[in-house]
Parts: C-alpha cells; sequence; structure tokens
C-alpha cells in the first residue's frame, strides 16, 4: 500500500511495471463477508484491457479488474532467507540439473532440451535459465519439434518466487495454452545440523543402486535409462537401511554432493516402519558424507502436499526457496501423445 504526503492511497504502478514485482490494494468483491479490502503481492505478469494478472510466489495467477484498484507500488524483489545459506535461483537451478542428467540434451540459445526415454518431467523438459535465441513462438515450434521426434509430450520447467525466476514465461506459455501439471518447492538449509540430527546408525553407503536399494524406490521397473539418470551427478551416494530377512530395505536415500552444495532425493521408508526416525538416519549419514567431501550446504525438492515430508525437512532447519513448475505443451494433430499413458510414465518430478 501507498500512501501520500496528504495521506491518500495512491496506485503508483502503469502498465510499464510489467516484470516488476508489486504489492496491490483492492476493493474486495461486493457482498463478501470478509473486510473491505484485500492485498496481493507478486511480479506483475501482464495489464490488458483493464485487467492486472499477477503471479505470486508459489506460480498462482490473480486476475485484478483495474476499477478495484485502490494502491499500488513497486516493492523489492523477494527477500533473501533469514538463516541458511544464500544462493541465487539461477545457481541452484544449475546445481538441481547437475543433480539429474537426462541421456541426451541439446542446446537452444540459453535453454536446455532434455531427453531421457520420460523417465521424470526433470530428465525430460526444457530449463530455460536464459533467452532461447529465437523469438518465443519459434522457440517453442522447435521444442515441440525435438520432443516430438523422440515420441515425447514437450514439458518446460519454469520457477517462480525467488529473484531471477520466470513468471513472465510462465504466463506466456499460459497464454499459449500450455498447462501446469505438476508445481514443487525448491528447499534449502545448512548442511552441518542435518549430519548433528541423528548417529545415522545402520546405514549403508554405496556409490550404485544394487538390487536391494532399488527394491525400495518407488519407481518400479527401472530400465537401464533410469539407471544412468539415478548415477548421474558430480559425487552420487545410494543410502540403504537393511531390511530384515532380505527384504526390501527399511529406508533408502539419494545424495548428490557437488562443491559447497548437497542434494537429497529419493528418500523413501517403508510404511511399515515410518516414524522410526529412518528418514532422519538416512540424511544424517548422508549429510556427513558431504561433509566430508567439502559441502556446507543443502537442498532438496518437496511437494506441496507432502504435508509429512515438509515437517521432516523444516525440523531439519530447511525453507522453502522458490517454487518449480513443469507446463505441457497444448494438445494438438501434430503432437499424437497418450496422456494417459505419460501419467503413469512421468510420476512425481
Amino acid at each position: 500500500m501507498e500512501i501520500s504526503a496528504t495521506w491518500r492511497l495512491e496506485i503508483r504502478i502503469t502498465t510499464a511495471d510489467v516484470g516488476k514485482r508489486v504489492s496491490v490494494r483492492r476493493l474486495r468483491e461486493p457482498g463478501s463477508t470478509h473486510e473491505k479490502f484485500t492485498d496481493t503481492v507478486g511480479v506483475l505478469t501482464s495489464w490488458d484491457d483493464g485487467v492486472l494478472v499477477i503471479t505470486r510466489r508459489g506460480g498462482e495467477s490473480v486476475r485484478i479488474p483495474e476499477s478495484s484498484l485502490v494502491a499500488g507500488k513497486v516493492v523489492p524483489s523477494a527477500p533473501a532467507r533469514r538463516r541458511g545459506p544464500a544462493a541465487s535461483y539461477e545457481e541452484l537451478a544449475k546445481v538441481a540439473a547437475r543433480a539429474w542428467r537426462p541421456v541426451e540434451s541439446e542446446r537452444l540459445g540459453a535453454w536446455e532440451l532434455r531427453a531421457a526415454s520420460g523417465f521424470t518431467r526433470r530428465a525430460n523438459s526444457v530449463l530455460p535459465l536464459g533467452d532461447p535465441g529465437l523469438p518465443l513462438d519459434e522457440a517453442l515450434t522447435v521444442v515441440r519439434r525435438w520432443y516430438g521426434d523422440r515420441g515425447l509430450p514437450a514439458y518446460i520447467q519454469t520457477a517462480t518466487g525467488a529473484e531471477g525466476t520466470q513468471e513472465l514465461l510462465c504466463a506466456e506459455l499460459e497464454r499459449r495454452g500450455w498447462a501446469r501439471e505438476v508445481t514443487a518447492e525448491m528447499w534449502i538449509g545448512g548442511l552441518a545440523p542435518v549430519a548433528d540430527r541423528a548417529a545415522g546408525a545402520g546405514v549403508v553407503l554405496s556409490r550404485a543402486a544394487d538390487a536391494q536399494w532399488l527394491g525400495r524406490y518407488q519407481r518400479k521397473g527401472v530400465s537401464d535409462v533410469a539407471l544412468k539418470v539415478l548415477g548421474s551427478g558430480p559425487s552420487v551416494w545410494f543410502a540403504t537401511v537393511p531390511g530384515a530377512g532380505g527384504a526390501a530395505p527399511a529406508a533408502i536415500g539419494r545424495l548428490v554432493v557437488d562443491g559447497r552444495w548437497a542434494g537429497f532425493a529419493a528418500v523413501e521408508v517403508d510404511p511399515e516402519r515410518r516414524r522410526e526416525g529412518l528418514a532422519t538416519e538416512v540424511m544424517a549419514a548422508l549429510a556427513r558424507q558431504a561433509l566430508d567431501e567439502g559441502a556446507s550446504a543443502a537442498w532438496l525438492q518437496v511437494e506441496a502436499d507432502n504435508e509429512g515430508a515438509r515437517a521432516l525437512y523444516g525440523g531439519m532447519g530447511f525453507g522453502a526457496h522458490h517454487s518449480y513448475h513443469h507446463y505441457r505443451e497444448p494438445a494438438s494433430d501434430e503432437v499424437a501423445t497418450d496422456v494417459a499413458n505419460d501419467a503413469g510414465r512421468y510420476g512425481s518430478p
């Protein structure tokens, strides 16, 4: 909200501020039982035909009639976390990409087109970290043709909620009919507190995902391509808490160490053994390995509706840095893709 020297609310944003982070106050709909005004903070992604569209941190778009505005101003980019490591979006995006490599990739300007026979969206989507070197519509045509040649639907991975993220690209994709299918969050935190959480007793570390580890992994029938993706990264470790009597492991986890960063993934626990602290034991053992290799900061990805994981990671000192999204190309006669089959191929991000 902006208040002038004469104590009047003022609208200090214009169409020229599209692409900037703004805070606006507007009147609620007539008949609302809530307070008269409501506030919205996010990136102004468009202002056309008397309607503003503001994209919030988590990627939700809010449409606001210009006539309902009572105040508005440009505000600084989302503040950095007050505790834990500092990191830019681009740094984290590159670190996460190196930890989950496709089997095939190609550059389109500053975009990377990635493919791995459909194993996870992250390994089968475009990572757009800059200018593709073509007008957007031409770039999207190239993207769709590239994935179509491989029998895959085209996905673009974008991010919102931090300085340098891609709210404007999200808005342009939505305007062209691309559908957002999955949203998750990147969380970061200090590594040492994770290592101090538990002794890591009974956790076995290995450089490869063996049959026992794969027996607990949530994606069944893992192919050679999937094994290549799982084993990719600068320094990869797999953690296993052995099961009783040769059964599938009680818990597993995956770690990639990359300079100062340690990335955790695939932390899974036997449903019959939950609430025994096994996930904490796995992460602590992996964290100590990462500390030995010189890492100091940690990252992981968590889905918005996974309350158990969010509580666990929050208790370890992790916090959200940004949200990321996967946009799928609009259906067309040129892209013959079986949506039902793809749902099984891709699973979670």
